[in-house]
């Protein structure tokens, strides 16, 4: 008998043992390796279009084509997206070249108007992802929340289905708490919907708030993050089915002068495993004028879904996070990036991701192309 408990006992230490390894295994976090880097000119033309702004990307694997977002609030010229090929020599970028130009529609068949002169009728772009098993595009539109004495613009973000041509197919329902009010509830001006991204088979798809909602606490300041909320999307119903909380880093760098603009928030996410998403966070503070761009692994496992719930102030299961990689270790200059995907596999079998970088039109800062290596 003892014999016989002791060969039990071994067995279910053995078993655990295995099982804490491989739950371990399961947990474990990707390193991310720099390859290298290609930055587009400032005002390269193409297509009768001014290119930058670049806040979206992603990959046609069947076809080697990307798909790049432009935040060109028709202001430049109509608001649009991109597509592209980037061709990996050697484990680094060699050449980014521009393929086509879509104008952006809504649901008329029209351009959106200019945000200077009609903002109302504008867009703001900010993501977009392509739909391998229907053939087309979801994009982001970031909204506006303006009340001042000379403008008053409430524009809700919105979630829009189109055809690779950019010719508008239908909407997804966004939740009540994603529609812009005067009073301070629900969302704020530019810090609504930002990022997007598909699970692996197209079933659900995710999107992020950039910033927390009035009624989620404040935004990042030096000291704390502020709480922001991940939103998944039933793709066969086009409607919301479950929200989760998050918590963002503290703003990275002091401003100078001291009190001038400074912001921590998400600004690009990533599908990577079941429950799993790469979320980029970048930080901006006046004074610097690099940003500090974070990439973490978020775990939505355990989180609490707080569809229902008026405020993340409430006593909930966030969403875990590890830091995979801060951009500033590279000791490169890193721009504003609002973009991520992963791309083809390399010669050794690993996958590769790539970033990309929005200028916001200025000649101050970069249009820049970063490729890593996915090391799992």
């Amino acid at each position: 008998m003892r014999n016989s408990i002791f060969a039990l006992l071994s067995s279910f230490l053995f078993f655990a043992c295995a099982t804490n390894k491989a739950s371990l295994a399961a947990e474990k976090a990707p390193q991310l390796r720099f390859l290298n880097q290609i930055e587009i000119p400032f005002n390269t033309i193409f297509q009768n279009t001014r290119v930058g702004g670049l806040s979206g990307i992603d990959y046609d694997a069947k076809n080697d084509l990307y798909y790049l977002a432009c935040d060109d609030r028709s202001i430049y010229q109509e608001a649009r997206f991109y597509t592209a090929s980037i061709a990996i020599t050697n484990n680094a970028i060699s050449e980014v070249a521009f393929k086509n130009t879509y104008r952006l529609q809504n649901e008329k068949g029209e351009s959106f108007a200019n945000w200077e002169t009609t903002p109302n009728l504008s867009t703001d772009p900010e993501d977009l992802r392509y739909n391998a098993k229907t053939k087309s595009l979801l994009w982001i539109s970031e909204g506006a929340r303006v009340l001042s004495s000379g403008k008053k613009v409430l524009q809700n973000p919105a979630l829009t289905i189109m055809d690779t041509k950019g010719t508008y197919v239908t909407e997804m329902k966004l939740p009540e708490n994603l529609q812009m009010q005067e009073i301070e509830k629900g969302p704020r001006n530019n810090g609504t919907l930002e990022g997007l991204t598909f699970d692996f088979d197209y079933k659900n798809c995710y999107a992020n708030l950039e910033e927390p909602l009035f009624e989620d606490g404040p935004q990042s300041n030096l000291n704390s993050g502020g709480l922001i909320r991940l939103y998944q999307f039933d793709t066969q119903k086009n409607q919301n089915i479950a929200q989760f909380g998050y918590r963002l880093e503290p703003i990275a760098k002091a401003p100078s002068p001291a009190g001038s603009f400074a912001v921590n928030g998400i600004s690009a996410i990533q599908y990577y495993g079941k429950n799993q998403l790469l979320v980029v966070e970048r930080s901006y503070s006046t004074g610097t004028q690099a940003c500090t761009v974070k990439i973490f692994l978020c775990d939505l496992k355990n989180a609490t879904d707080v569809k229902n719930s008026q405020s993340l102030l409430a006593n909930i299961q966030l969403a875990s996070k590890k830091l995979i990689l801060n951009l500033d270790e590279l000791g490169i200059f890193i721009d504003n990036i609002e973009g991520i995907t992963f791309g083809p596999r390399l010669e050794n079998g690993n996958r590769s991701l790539v970033l990309v970088s929005d200028n916001n039109f200025s000649e101050k800062q970069k249009t820049q192309f970063l490729l890593f290596e996915v090391i799992e």
